[in-house]
């Protein structure tokens, strides 16, 4: 409270809202102990102030939130969908399920006379590119639409895309359309499912955050998709997973140790390791690496990041690792979070146009001053 500044029941309310983790203090039961790093973040913002201007430059990059949503959210290091936690979710049920849930309760894929085939040429990556395409090229303009038109034409998409993944070859849920295409028995099907569970949504993460803006001027909810992928098709998001892949040869190669070592050396990051929301551990990753069991190559690699005092494996990891264990085909990662992420996009893009405002923020000017 003195380095807050602030009263206790200030500081319940921060607790409550998962804004600083507490726990009981194993010494004296009835007081309590709050996480430092959480305390010293929320200190630093309080120092700023809140100027517009202050607040707006530190909202970007993992900074105060932007705007208002019921969807998703972190908090105490857990993932939280309409309030429900990620990972009991994922026990049990299917993405459709869950992308009916982000959505609020509402939409069912409409019926189809006769279902979408995506024709079996190029990559998936480059099917879901077409597919949406396509569609925001015709669909309508979300404006002066309800709720529950919307969500049923999301629900629709939802299904386009994975059509469009799996070249459209098999019926049934979409973790077992998945499951066919890829050649995976009941088991590695059972996994795809809880994959797509843990990743159709996270938040305001970059994809989403497109996605909302497309959203956000009326374009078609086929566009808001087409932009969530267009932005989740980077190296530094969505592709990531490459990058994952890429260290992960270079550990086989040279040895996890030297692998680890050679990135320290260079202060680069462990790709697949650490999360700024999870400074405990990604809760999505231990709930997958524990459902089956790590390839020994990657096994062997996060011993080497664990033992070289590393962070814990994140979700990227977790998904690579689960490539390599089920066989996988190449760019398999991707088309999974595409496809479990849509869900996701759906959804922000749906509670967006029923926000009824556009996202337009201003830019700092930092050029040649005007003559």
């Amino acid at each position: 409270m003195l380095r807050l500044g602030v009263r206790s029941q200030t500081l319940y309310a921060y607790v409550s809202r998962g804004r600083i983790l507490a726990e009981p203090d194993p010494d004296e039961p009835r007081r309590s102990r709050y996480r430092a790093s959480d305390v010293a973040a929320l200190a630093t913002r309080k120092a700023r102030g809140r100027k517009a201007a202050d607040v707006a430059a530190h909202a970007i990059a993992w900074g105060e939130p932007v705007l208002e949503s019921a969807i998703t959210t972190v908090a105490g290091g857990r993932l939280y969908y309409r309030g429900q936690d990620a990972v009991v979710l994922a026990r049990t049920e299917p993405l459709e399920a869950v992308a009916r849930l982000l959505r609020g309760g509402e939409g069912a894929p409409l019926p189809r006379p006769m279902r979408y085939v995506s024709p079996d040429v190029g990559t998936p990556r480059e099917r879901a590119f077409a597919a949406l395409a396509a569609r925001a090229a015709s669909d309508a303009s979300t404006l002066g639409r309800s709720v529950e038109d919307l969500s049923n034409e999301a629900a629709s998409l939802l299904d386009v895309v994975a059509d469009a993944v799996t070249a459209g070859a098999w019926m049934g849920p979409i973790h077992e359309r998945l499951g066919h295409a890829w050649g995976c028995g009941a088991t590695g099907t059972d996994l795809i499912r809880r994959a797509l569970v843990l990743l159709a949504d996270h938040e305001l993460n970059p994809s989403t955050f497109a996605a909302r803006v497309a959203a956000s001027t009326g374009a078609p909810l086929a566009a808001a998709a087409l932009a969530g992928l267009s932005a989740l098709s980077g190296p530094r998001h969505g592709d990531s997973f490459a990058r994952v892949a890429r260290w992960a040869d270079d550990a086989r190669r040279t040895g996890p140790a030297e692998a680890v070592a050679a990135r320290k050396a260079f202060l680069r990051s462990m790709p697949g390791f650490g999360h700024p929301l999870y400074p405990d551990g990604d809760q999505r990753a231990q709930t997958l690496t524990g459902a089956f069991a790590i390839p020994e190559p990657l096994r062997i690699l996060r011993s080497a990041v664990a033992d070289d005092g590393g962070e814990a494996e994140n979700v990227d990891f977790a998904i690579v690792a689960l490539a390599e264990y089920l066989g996988l085909p190449e760019g398999a990662p991707f088309s999974l979070f595409a496809v479990a992420r849509c869900a996701g996009w759906l959804a922000h893009a749906v509670e967006q146009v029923a926000a009824g405002a556009i996202i337009r923020p201003r830019a700092r000017y930092t050029g040649v001053a005007p003559a």
